[in-house]
């Protein structure tokens, strides 16, 4: 069997230890990632190596100038080298469009 090499990806982060054949993962075959950086919890794991992803955020009322919570959701990649379930502490990283509502992937898992 080939060695698989792991890219760098310019980031500090936890490598993943095992390895996959996945097209689209960042460590394996070189997946450029670049962009906006978010932490958030895993809500929902679907097929096709996709998660959603649920993060708080703060917007501004001018007319009551305070901020509310609110909550984005977004669907981003997941990698079968990194092991998520619901409920996990992910970062996500913004990639080129991997399908018409993935935009992100998930580069590394911070509950574990």
């Amino acid at each position: 069997m080939k060695k698989q090499d792991i890219s760098n990806t310019g980031i500090n982060l936890k490598l993943p230890s095992k390895s996959c054949d996945d097209n689209h993962c960042p460590f394996h075959k070189g997946l450029k990632i670049r962009g906006n950086f978010f932490t958030g919890k895993v809500t929902k794991i679907s097929s096709q190596k996709t998660a959603h992803v649920e993060f708080p955020r703060l917007f501004y009322l001018q007319k009551y100038e305070r901020f509310e919570k609110r909550k984005s959701r977004i669907h981003v990649h997941s990698t079968p080298c990194i092991d998520i379930k619901v409920g996990d502490v992910v970062k996500i990283m913004e990639c080129r469009p991997i399908s018409k509502m993935k935009n992100f992937v998930i580069i590394e898992n911070e509950s574990t």
